[in-house]
């Protein structure tokens, strides 16, 4: 299990590597001067190029992401913000609590309320249960976040002042940012759920169990759920890392000062090194969340326990 862990960890590497060039390579070509930005367009030229020199924006394409790779690895650092001058680890840890309970919560939400509904659908197939939770299965697959935002917020924060439109210091606040970035999560799970479920029910053993007089609650939750499991459990870590960094919608529409909001004010401002940070800080928690994902096999199937070691 160790020699696993280092060489999945070993592995991670390049691609972090890769994640930084794309968005370095992005960032450098995207129109727009920071220098300009930060000292305002009314600013004089050499004000400006001076600037640009302090930063380094005038040197080579290579020399700048060398130079980047290289605080990186030997600094462990990702630079300054250009706005606040405050260093990029300290902007990203400052935010990353408001994401982490923003996706934490949508997906206890999407688990709670996917796996049972995707339960009964496979055990009651054909039924009106099961077409009508696939109905809206479809439906929250297919509603736009930013979408399903506005219509929360416009029925339960302004029509029925039931909870609020905007802010995340309370539980009541979260719930709609939670619903909304969860509905589409909830869809999948249930999708996926019902499906390895049909897959294990129609095996023999669960057929044997039957026949052995045991309690269908017991043939549902003991022995077929624990079988159809392992594509449920990549399908969560799948969404729980996708909710890391894609919270970028529902964090804006809601005023959450998160990570996603975040890097949106930076990228209209050009804060080269916000953005980078942020995609590659996403990109480390995906690769984290998708590593325990592999580990919580081996904890559901024995066989691939047996694989790890």
């Amino acid at each position: 299990m160790i020699k696993y862990i280092i060489r999945r960890v070993v592995f991670l590497i390049p691609v972090i590597i890769g994640v930084t060039f794309i968005v370095f390579s992005l960032m450098y070509i995207t129109p727009g001067d920071p220098a300009k930005i930060i000292l305002a367009e009314s600013a004089p030229e050499a004000s400006v190029q001076q600037l640009r020199e302090e930063m380094g924006l005038n040197k080579p394409f290579i020399v700048q992401y060398g130079n980047y790779l290289k605080n990186l690895v030997v600094n462990q650092d990702i630079g300054n913000s250009y706005v606040t001058k405050r260093p990029v680890l300290k902007e990203l840890a400052d935010c990353f609590p408001a994401t982490f309970k923003l996706a934490a919560l949508s997906m206890v939400f999407a688990i709670l309320l996917g796996i049972p509904i995707g339960i009964i659908s496979a055990v009651k197939q054909y039924s009106w249960f099961d077409s009508v939770s696939m109905i809206f299965a479809l439906i929250g697959i297919s509603m736009p976040v930013f979408w399903l935002g506005l219509l929360l917020i416009l029925l339960f924060a302004v029509k029925l002042h039931l909870f609020p439109a905007s802010g995340f210091s309370s539980l009541k606040y979260m719930i709609l940012p939670a619903v909304a970035l969860g509905a589409q999560s909830v869809a999948i799970i249930t999708r996926m759920t019902r499906s390895s479920m049909l897959e294990v029910i129609r095996q023999d053993y669960i057929r044997t169990v039957r026949a052995k007089g045991q309690k269908e609650r017991v043939v549902i939750l003991k022995h077929a759920l624990r079988n159809a499991l392992i594509p449920i459990i990549t399908i969560i870590g799948l969404q729980f890392g996708g909710l890391l960094g894609g919270a970028v919608l529902t964090e804006s529409i809601f005023s959450i000062p998160g990570i996603g909001r975040l890097m949106v004010d930076s990228i209209k401002m050009r804060d080269f090194p916000v953005v980078q940070g942020g995609v590659l800080f996403i990109a480390i928690a995906f690769s984290i969340v998708n590593l325990l994902v592999d580990l919580l096999y081996a904890y559901v199937d024995p066989r691939i326990k047996s694989q790890y070691s």
